[in-house]
């Protein structure tokens, strides 16, 4: 699904060069859960800005499901981070005077479906990802953290992407509900989405069945879990 070639990345600022990526290479493959976790100034957030087409490589190639990314137009790349990739974010990204409804509703906007149609799906996303009915037209800043971050897992979920990109989803968490949102991404994983997690927790990374540790802009370890069933 995923190929990354020699990804490097180079921010300039007047005469001088911050390497970020340092050649970056590895796949991902369908229905995988893999978990990049580093320091501060790793380069991890560098690969997820690329990974979900928000930010190209200097150099190297982003292959996703046979296509090369850097090759895409600016309205291919939107297509593409409208119906390929969701989003959850460790700020969660939530209207707070609008409903947990008309919020996970957000990525339907300007779609053509008309409304009765958009509110099932987000009804029926926001129960897959273990959100309680009563709480669907709460506004979203009546909800605790772990339900805010389940909304945001919602409205990610609701264009059936191919891949979930979760940057830190439990930074904002404390370590019990962090526990209850990192069992939302293991059943959904076993439901067969890929779910790729940025994150500097070890017992976040954890979760995944997959780790790949970057260090300096370069992976320094690449670890499939042996029976990684969670």
């Amino acid at each position: 699904m995923i190929e990354c070639k020699n990804l490097t990345k180079v921010y300039i600022n007047g005469d001088i060069e911050t390497q970020a990526l340092g050649g970056i290479n590895f796949k991902i493959g369908k229905g995988e859960f893999v978990a990049i976790i580093g320091p501060s100034g790793s380069g991890k957030s560098t690969l997820m800005h690329i990974l979900g087409a928000l930010d190209t490589p200097t150099s190297g190639e982003y292959i996703l499901d046979g296509k090369k990314v850097s090759a895409m137009s600016e309205d291919e790349l939107a297509d593409l981070r409208k119906e390929k990739i969701g989003f959850v974010f460790q700020s969660f990204n939530l209207l707070p005077r609008t409903t947990v409804l008309r919020n996970v509703m957000m990525p339907l906007l300007y779609s053509e479906i008309p409304m009765h149609e958009r509110e099932e799906l987000a009804k029926k996303s926001l129960k897959y990802a273990g959100m309680e009915e009563s709480k669907f037209y709460n506004l979203s800043n009546q909800l605790s953290g772990g339900q805010m971050q389940r909304v945001a897992i919602a409205r990610a979920l609701i264009n059936n992407p191919s891949i979930i990109l979760a940057d830190e989803p439990t930074g904002n968490l404390d370590s019990k509900t962090s526990k209850v949102v990192m069992e939302t991404f293991q059943e959904l994983n076993r439901q067969g989405h890929t779910i790729i997690l940025i994150t500097h927790e070890h017992d976040i990374a954890d979760y995944a069945k997959r780790i790949i540790s970057v260090r300096d802009g370069l992976i320094e370890s690449d670890v499939k879990k042996v029976n990684s069933e969670q």
